[in-house]
């Protein structure tokens, strides 16, 4: 792993692999940089892939206290250090900080966005995360999480679950409170991005909740040269349950020129 210092001078981690044009890719929620590895293979035969350990996980430092706008200047501080025009793709809540930092840097070639939060939260469901972790029951509290926020459905739940890097998942519950308050926090503010001109991919699962297409359509709706493109047949997941699609999309936008 390599890091370089963001601006607050926490330390972020990546690791770096393949050759090729430089590809940051910043992970969701409950995850690291190992979250690709169902697809980095792929992605490492035509790009030097630089995934990112967001702040709080992995090998990577953390501050204090918390803020969302932190991870904006993360991902921000990544892609100024690799130099030149540099493409980033960021899924989930990665995704959210993937769209601010491109506000940050003028360094961002074209960007892809795999369904953004926010997420509508039922009642109660943050205290009963809190309890569980308090508890130590770490294992229910991730999975209230996917059911009931993510809305993940059971088979991708079990394939998710039986993943090789699902203890490294459990490792990182306890970031799921603040990310989870900092994402309700969140307003989105569509006049921020007028003049946001990257390229930007916006990826939505076929299958899909409502609010996921709600959020893709206000995000399309925001930028100015953006596209929505939808995977038939797929949720929250695609790089794990139709990882040969998914990279078919990832590639063929990266390759598109002008």
């Amino acid at each position: 792993m390599e890091k370089i210092r963001s601006t607050d001078g926490t330390s972020i981690a990546y690791e770096r692999s393949g050759e090729g044009p430089p590809l940051v890719l910043v992970h969701g929620a409950l995850a690291s940089h190992q979250r690709w590895v169902s697809i980095l293979p792929a992605l490492e035969n035509q790009f030097t892939v630089y995934a990112i350990d967001r702040r709080g996980r992995g090998q990577s430092g953390d501050a204090p206290t918390y803020a969302i706008d932190r991870e904006f200047e993360d991902v921000a501080a990544v892609v100024n250090s690799i130099g030149g025009e540099v493409n980033v793709l960021g899924h989930s809540y990665g995704a959210l900080c993937a769209l601010e930092a491109s506000l940050l840097t003028a360094n961002i070639r074209r960007l892809i966005a795999y369904e953004p939060p926010p997420a509508p939260v039922p009642d109660g469901l943050m205290a009963r995360i809190q309890n569980l972790l308090d508890a130590g029951d770490r294992e229910s509290a991730i999975m209230a999480f996917m059911r009931e926020l993510v809305r993940m459905p059971p088979h991708e739940l079990e394939q998710w679950k039986s993943s090789p890097i699902f203890p490294t998942r459990l490792a990182t519950v306890h970031t799921i409170p603040r990310e989870f308050r900092a994402a309700e926090a969140y307003r989105f503010e569509p006049e921020r991005f007028q003049k946001m001109t990257v390229p930007t991919l916006l990826l939505l699962g076929g299958d899909s909740p409502s609010f996921a297409k709600t959020n893709i359509e206000n995000w399309h709706d925001a930028l100015p040269n953006s596209q929505i493109v939808v995977l038939p047949g797929q949720q929250h997941i695609a790089m794990d349950t139709a990882p040969d699609l998914f990279v078919r999309k990832v590639q063929t936008f990266l390759a598109e020129i002008g």
